[in-house]
């Protein structure tokens, strides 16, 4: 029922985060922080562990003030995103079997 969910780009800030660089070539933090309405540091930790699992690149050009970090799908994290909604879809989409005993029909 659950295969093809990702663990990794499950959470719901990580897989909003995931949504917006889909649609881009690169986004900045600051955007991704103030689109999700989420802390810098909940941000970071959040991106750090997409970073970690190979889906997003991240660069960072200049220092100090003007520094800007930007944050990019990875060819594996397209592919790990397309098959994360994909299972999504399917999982959204399956008709249950037995639906005597469900609570709340």
């Amino acid at each position: 029922m659950i295969d093809g969910l990702d663990p990794t780009i499950h959470a719901p800030k990580r897989l909003a985060a995931m949504a917006v660089l889909d649609n881009s070539m690169s986004t900045s933090f600051r955007f991704l922080a103030e689109h999700l309405r989420i802390s810098a540091s909940d941000l970071s930790k959040h991106m750090s562990a997409l970073e970690a699992a190979g889906y997003v690149t991240v660069r960072k050009d200049g220092r100090g003030r003007g520094a800007t970090t930007t944050f990019s799908l990875t060819a594996d994290g397209r592919r790990a995103y397309t098959a994360h909604r994909a299972a999504l879809r399917a999982l959204l989409d399956e008709s249950p079997t037995d639906v005597s005993g469900g609570a709340g029909r």
